[in-house]
């Protein structure tokens, strides 16, 4: 069969139908009026709080609604699914309230926090295998697993049904708006959620603009839309996790690049300003999947002032953990972090001369490498600083090349910064 030809379209009446499934489990999730951002962007900004459900995303509607599918005989043999994310907890939940078992593969390097709240999730019900290095590793696994014992695989996001249970995030949207939607921002990663809501919106609301945004590194339906085919990119950044994916699904392709309005990819470290943001100033936490959404309307300033928009919030199952790497790469991004080579002459008094010379007040270094070489004149150290407005790092630069501190600029060279850093 040609992967690429597919004529299934999610019809409002299955997305009812699936809404009416799922109404006992998935919760009606607020759309709540964010003030903060309506502020900022001159518009009506509208949040769709999926990060409020039980499992802390929108994976149960389309995991739920799919294993309420299967038959006496499908359940009887039991589930499978691949993933070390949301849909793992989805898939988990809806095991235990449906009492069908389900078989959970796994990398082997999750995150313990992540193990624990799958297993939580699913209780007795479900069984946990940590296979291989990657989620291409366990999901191999897992798909053996379903032709040995003929146990049904439960997609993220490349099923009728599972699309449809995410479509019912957009029949929630429309029944909610008090006014028109200009737009709606989401988050695609396979496209289940975007390919789900799209249609719902090109049926209701043919109106309104669906934005699609994808994690600068992973950018997959992006890259299929413009080759008008489905294409897996050879390599991906995984830091947005629950959005990096090498391949969408032909399904969710085939109903993105004609329902999508536009695409457009997010700079990682936009990401995690925006998670910094929506923690500090809304008291929102989000994981970097579920700040993708929102991270896109800077880029649409212009075009939606005065507008109605709505940012699907995805999921809030975020690992306390990474928070320095969050931070880390917010500085980067809005160039408030910097790493230099600083050469420093080997003799005393030459770190002082650095700091009371060379930097500025509001100057702070958050990284030092340095090791003495007797038999050398300079000895070269990384070094870190932070700034207080990005305007002060062409200064910051001056002063160094001036009194021949100046070794080398790290942030942009990639390669040679994750070796050092």
């Amino acid at each position: 069969m040609n992967q690429e030809k597919h004529t299934y379209f999610p019809s409002i009446v299955n997305v009812k139908a699936a809404a009416e499934t799922i109404k006992k489990v998935s919760a009606v999730t607020p759309l709540g009026h964010s003030q903060r951002l309506s502020k900022e962007l001159n518009a009506n900004i509208f949040l769709k709080r999926e990060d409020l459900q039980q499992v802390r995303s929108y994976k149960i509607r389309g995991a739920y609604n799919k294993i309420s599918s299967l038959t006496r005989e499908e359940s009887n043999h039991g589930v499978v699914c691949a993933s070390a994310g949301n849909h793992a907890q989805g898939v988990a939940l809806s095991c235990k309230l449906l009492k069908i078992k389900g078989t959970i593969y796994m990398p082997a390097p999750t995150p313990n926090q992540k193990v624990e709240q799958v297993k939580m999730f699913g209780e007795d019900f479900i069984e946990i295998k940590l296979i291989g290095d990657t989620f291409d590793d366990a999901y191999h696994a897992a798909m053996l697993e379903c032709i040995k014992l003929k146990k049904t695989f439960i997609h993220p996001f490349n099923d009728e049904k599972v699309i449809e249970g995410q479509a019912t995030v957009g029949l929630e949207i429309i029944e909610q708006a008090t006014k028109p939607i200009d737009y709606v921002f989401i988050a695609v990663g396979g496209g289940g959620l975007a390919s789900g809501l799209s249609a719902v919106f090109k049926a209701l609301s043919p109106k309104t603009k669906i934005i699609g945004v994808e994690p600068e590194g992973a950018p997959s339906m992006s890259v299929s839309i413009k080759n008008n085919k489905n294409t897996a990119l050879e390599y991906i950044e995984k830091f947005v996790d629950g959005a990096a994916v090498k391949r969408v699904g032909d399904l969710t392709f085939a109903i993105c690049k004609d329902n999508l309005d536009a695409m457009v990819t997010v700079p990682e470290g936009k990401v995690c300003q925006t998670i910094l943001e929506l923690y500090n100033k809304d008291a929102i936490v989000v994981e970097p999947a579920g700040a993708l959404s929102i991270s896109a309307l800077d880029f649409y300033a212009q075009d939606i002032k005065g507008k109605n928009i709505v940012c699907v919030v995805s999921g809030s199952n975020n690992d306390i953990t990474r928070t320095s790497e969050i931070k880390e790469r917010a500085l980067l991004y809005t160039n408030l972090k910097h790493y230099f080579i600083v050469k420093f002459p080997q003799r005393a008094g030459a770190l002082k001369e650095f700091v009371v010379d060379v930097l500025g007040e509001n100057d702070d270094i958050t990284y030092f490498q340095y090791a003495k070489k007797t038999n050398r004149e300079n000895g070269s150290a990384v070094v870190g600083v932070q700034l207080k407005s990005a305007s002060d790092l062409k200064p910051l630069i001056a002063k160094m090349k001036t009194l021949n501190f100046y070794g080398d600029y790290l942030n942009d060279k990639p390669d040679l910064f994750q070796f050092l850093v």
